[in-house]
């Protein structure tokens, strides 16, 4: 019997471990494309929780203003109530019997009376009322900033998962491409490599449209069908799924949203070069498909140490 269990508890996990299959092509296509679509949900978290951020602030701002005013108006009414409190002092009160008798004005006494009596009730209510607007203050910039901490947890918890996801992401897109490469033989020749592309946007669909060019000549100027210079390869790509891009490399530099070469996705526009004289469609796994130079061929080759100048996302 114990001799039994041993075999289920540890004989079937090496059982199971060996027999498991490599994934597919297609298989590590779909957990690229899972894990893109985890990178987009995050990312608009956090940029929700880096727009609460910015509100925690201004609130926290506007709360210590509101602070000082009150703690100014507090001061200048404190100051004239002491007046009040010395003038009293220096003359003997100004409600004491004797100083009325003294008066030779009663009348105009009486008067003095009142309308001191009356400015100390007001600075008295004045004074409560700044007060209360102090404690007012103190709560809601306590209240901000225990926000403002909340939210600054949030950001760098996303970030760091995002951070980790994309880590992921490379991990998965270097299997795919490695396994693709491996069965074409290599980059190092011109070769027509068959590599699945994550993603149903018009991006993704426009580097699947680069792909199928692969081995047609470099002509400088040319857009397609047969033959193509690097920013026509681009133009035509992007025309096949309804896209006009001018056929110039600066001018694609501006017709999109620029983006870091860490979140690079299929179909984004990769720039080379200080003058933007280069331009492929990336295709994942650090690969783009590029038309590169008179005498050679549309081609998969590796971003490389090219001098990187940029992506573009022309669309998702």
């Amino acid at each position: 019997m114990t001799a039994a269990l041993m075999a289920v508890t540890f004989g079937s996990p090496l059982v199971s471990a060996t027999a498991e299959p490599k994934p597919s092509l297609n298989d590590l296509k779909n957990q690229v494309e899972h894990l893109y679509n985890q990178i987009e949900s995050l990312t608009e978290q956090y940029n929700g929780q880096k727009e609460r951020l910015k509100q925690a602030q201004r609130s926290a701002e506007l709360a210590k203003k509101t602070l000082s005013k009150s703690e100014a108006d507090l001061e200048a009414k404190r100051a004239r109530a002491g007046m009040y409190a010395q003038d009293a002092y220096m003359t003997g009160g100004l409600g004491s019997p004797l100083t009325l008798a003294m008066s030779g004005d009663p009348d105009a006494y009486l008067d003095r009376v009142a309308t001191t009596y009356a400015l100390q009730l007001q600075q008295g209510e004045e004074v409560a009322q700044i007060g209360k607007a102090m404690a007012t203050a103190e709560r809601a910039k306590a209240g901000a900033k225990a926000r403002e901490a909340e939210v600054k947890k949030l950001v760098s918890d996303l970030s760091s998962q995002r951070d980790k996801i994309r880590g992921l992401v490379a991990k998965t897109e270097g299997s795919l491409f490695k396994r693709a490469l491996s069965q074409a033989g290599g980059y190092g020749r011109a070769t027509r490599i068959e590599i699945p592309i994550p993603g149903e946007g018009k991006a993704a669909q426009a580097a699947r449209w680069a792909l199928t060019q692969q081995l047609k000549p470099y002509v400088w100027g040319a857009a397609g069908p047969s033959t193509f210079d690097c920013s026509g390869l681009v133009l035509w790509a992007y025309q096949k799924v309804g896209i006009s891009l001018p056929h110039y490399t600066g001018d694609q530099w501006t017709a999109g949203t620029h983006i870091s070469r860490e979140d690079l996705r299929p179909g984004d526009l990769v720039f080379f070069y200080s003058d933007l004289h280069h331009v492929g469609i990336y295709i994942g796994g650090g690969m783009m498909v590029h038309a590169p130079r008179t005498g050679d061929v549309v081609r998969v080759v590796p971003l490389g140490n090219r001098p990187f100048a940029g992506g573009v996302r022309i669309a998702d």
